[in-house]
């Protein structure tokens, strides 16, 4: 009887479940703390299914980073697409960037990947690549320069505000991008 209402195993799930408890624990603990116990505890397996799943701690954690670097990559598009339908200037810049330094897991996992990317190459070239992309959703009306020097500021802005008990205040973000940005028109003397 015990065995017919055993529940049946679905590795697929199994499998997402440990990369969805190993990606959490990063956001919590940080990805050089994580264990093998840590992350069978969360995903409620047994210790040997993470082993089972991934050959080694590094494979897991990989996982688990990938998983986090498609949430932001998630949160970029929506950038994306509200800078398309409100127009990219600094004022709905200035407001993308409070929304997101309110979010606190946007916050969390922006922080543990690139965090991670210092050391991962394959990771470093997701961050890099997530500042290409703001920078070329600002390009069309700023030119290269100025699109790039915004998205450096914005990246600046968001890692000052991890390490900093007052981030930086709203009138100072947005006054800071339209001193960036200018006033939109692409100056002709810059080709790019």
């Amino acid at each position: 009887m015990a065995e017919a209402v055993r529940r049946r195993r679905d590795p697929a799930t199994r499998r997402r479940a440990i990369i969805v408890a190993a990606a959490e624990l990063i956001l919590e603990v940080g990805v050089g703390a994580l264990t093998h116990r840590m992350i069978a505890a969360r995903a409620d397996v047994p210790l040997g299914a993470t082993t089972q799943y991934f050959a080694t701690l590094d494979d897991l954690r990989a996982a688990a980073l990938q998983h986090l670097a498609v949430e932001v990559d998630g949160r970029i598009d929506g950038i994306r697409q509200a800078l398309r339908e409100r127009g990219a200037t600094p004022d709905v810049l200035t407001e993308l960037i409070l929304r997101g330094l309110a979010d606190v897991r946007a916050m969390e996992t922006d922080r543990a990947v690139v965090t991670a990317a210092v050391n991962d190459p394959q990771l470093r070239e997701l961050a890099r690549g997530w500042s290409a992309r703001m920078a070329e959703f600002l390009v069309d009306d700023y030119g290269a320069e100025r699109a790039t020097a915004a998205a450096i500021f914005i990246d600046g802005v968001l890692w000052h505000s991890r390490i900093s008990e007052d981030p930086p205040s709203e009138s100072l973000i947005r006054s800071a991008l339209a001193g960036i940005l200018g006033d939109g028109i692409r100056p002709s003397s810059v080709t790019d």
